[in-house]
């Protein structure tokens, strides 16, 4: 009877398509692909850092700061760049998708400028909100790790981690800065036009042949003035997958 039946179904087309599995996302082409991710962090954001240690060095240690975050293009290349005010550790820093041939993982460089005007130089990987990266330029005796955990999209952690160069020892942390987007109340959902250049959420207008546009930061307003036309067809094009 079972063998009927499936005759049967096999003979008027009913037999059920086997599941397809879902198909790989493609891998970004551009930079500015790659760094979609990052969006999240375009803004000002306000930190509170702390230092590890007993609860008065904590207190002692303790500083505010703020950082920005904006896009930067040239031709078809494209990074974002971030300004410190305050900050006991860095000034000014660069993220840039860093490609790597055989490797599936995006990878991306973070470098960082420090007060005394040398560089710290980060590489490493984005996986389910925690962007972490280790050092890579070195840093005297002890390597060092970044890492940021992006909680939501007006608020994320960031936190530097040690330990003796070349060592086995798990790293420990040394410092910590909470940050909050300023301008965004704590508990509010993301949410606004898109922005034609980057994808993100659009915060400001430009005008264009009488029409407005949306642009996420000063970055994204210049590249749209340089050239309207291209982000315009771009924008216009099917998201990819």
């Amino acid at each position: 009877m079972l063998i009927t039946t499936l005759t049967l179904l096999i003979a008027t087309g009913a037999v059920p398509d086997s599941p397809k599995p879902e198909p790989e996302p493609t891998k970004p082409t551009t930079a500015k692909e790659a760094l979609q991710p990052f969006n999240v962090l375009v803004g000002s954001w306000k930190g509170s850092g702390v230092p590890e240690g007993t609860k008065e060095e904590r207190a002692a240690g303790a500083w505010t700061e703020i950082a920005s975050w904006t896009w930067h293009f040239k031709g078809d290349d494209a990074w974002l760049g971030v300004t410190f005010e305050k900050s006991k550790h860095f000034t000014t820093g660069e993220l840039r998708y860093t490609p790597e041939k055989g490797k599936d993982e995006l990878r991306y460089t973070l470098k960082l400028t420090t007060p005394s005007k040398t560089t710290a130089t980060f590489t490493g990987t984005l996986k389910d909100k925690v962007f972490t990266l280790e050092r890579t330029d070195g840093a005297g005796s002890e390597d060092q790790k970044l890492v940021f955990s992006l909680l939501h999209h007006n608020r994320h952690l960031v936190r530097l981690e040690s330990r003796p160069a070349g060592s086995a020892v798990a790293f420990t942390k040394q410092w910590q800065v909470g940050a909050t987007k300023e301008g965004v109340p704590f508990a509010e959902v993301a949410k606004g036009p898109e922005c034609i250049v980057s994808g993100g959420v659009g915060t400001m207008k430009v005008l264009y042949k009488g029409k407005e546009y949306w642009v996420c930061c000063t970055g994204c307003r210049d590249a749209f003035k340089d050239e309207p036309e291209k982000y315009i067809a771009e924008a216009a094009k099917p998201k990819k997958p």
